[in-house]
């Protein structure tokens, strides 16, 4: 019987909360056919070893520098034995017995590209990330500069789509990420040339283009700890903006060069402003 799911962890420093996600999926996961991967990159914080002997069926894996979220992830899913790969962030815990609905679903559809379910905060809060448009983070910059923004229901984070539904949506957050592995191989999987944002949004992207299309699963849930560990700093912000330039480069420089030039300069303008207000 051939391994049907690949579940794929990055760890950064985040020892406890790995270990209550591990616990949801040894918990939820029951009776599937499935392996855990956990990639660490290069934690400063050496206490996630301590979950070896605790979890004796997960592989752990741990990288000598931390090359970002892509890189990791890239390297971990090259000893996967799935099917299906699952991208699972560390600050997640499975909260139902969803797994082999989701895996029937995604392979009950022809042209399945990746699928993303509901994500709540600690609080009970549905994260609006679950279901997104493709990249008006970055081609609605026109709206950032020149405060067009027209109400239209098709929202960024898809506000028509309600959140137990089942539906297609353009991007879906790299939090939790179902693909296919022929699939993210066939399609290049995550770009290495994003450290830690922009990855999962150029991934959903790619997909679209090449023909595959992307699905919300509202009907399982997910605890998501969103940003416990983000800090906003200039560090933060270097990455983030520039994660949105690499995307540009890739997919407007050719194609849109008027939109490009007015998209990057937009973006030096938007991450210049957002420096000065740190001070």
């Amino acid at each position: 019987m051939s391994m049907k799911l690949s579940i794929i962890i990055v760890n950064y420093n985040v020892t406890k909360l790995l270990r209550n996600c591990l616990l949801s999926i040894r918990k939820y996961t029951e009776g599937e056919n499935y392996e855990v991967i956990v990639i660490d990159n290069a934690s400063t914080d050496t206490s996630w070893g301590d979950l070896i002997p605790e979890f004796p069926t997960v592989r752990f894996m741990s990288s000598e520098h931390n090359d970002g979220f892509a890189i990791a992830n890239n390297k971990a899913i090259r000893t996967a034995a799935g099917e299906y790969i699952l991208l699972l962030n560390p600050d997640t815990e499975l909260e139902g017995f969803y797994m082999k609905d989701i895996l029937d679903f995604a392979d009950s559809k022809q042209d399945f590209g990746c699928l993303g379910v509901r994500m709540h905060d600690a609080e009970g809060n549905f994260l609006p990330e679950s279901k997104r448009s493709v990249p008006d983070m970055f081609n609605s910059f026109e709206k950032l500069f020149t405060n067009f923004k027209r109400s239209n229901s098709k929202s960024y984070y898809r506000s028509d789509i309600d959140e137990t539904a089942i539906a297609e949506v353009e991007v879906v957050t790299g939090a939790f990420l179902l693909i296919r592995r022929d699939v993210y191989e066939k399609t290049g999987g995550l770009d290495e040339t994003y450290f830690m944002y922009g990855e999962d949004i150029d991934l959903c992207y790619t997909l679209l283009i090449n023909g595959y299309k992307n699905y919300y699963y509202g009907k399982a849930s997910l605890l998501h700890y969103k940003g416990e560990s983000t800090i906003k700093d200039e560090v933060y912000l270097d990455r983030f903006y520039g994660a949105m330039q690499i995307f540009i480069d890739k997919y407007y420089k050719e194609s849109k060069p008027m939109q490009y030039s007015f998209l990057k300069a937009g973006l030096k303008l938007r991450h210049k402003i957002e420096k000065i207000k740190l001070k």
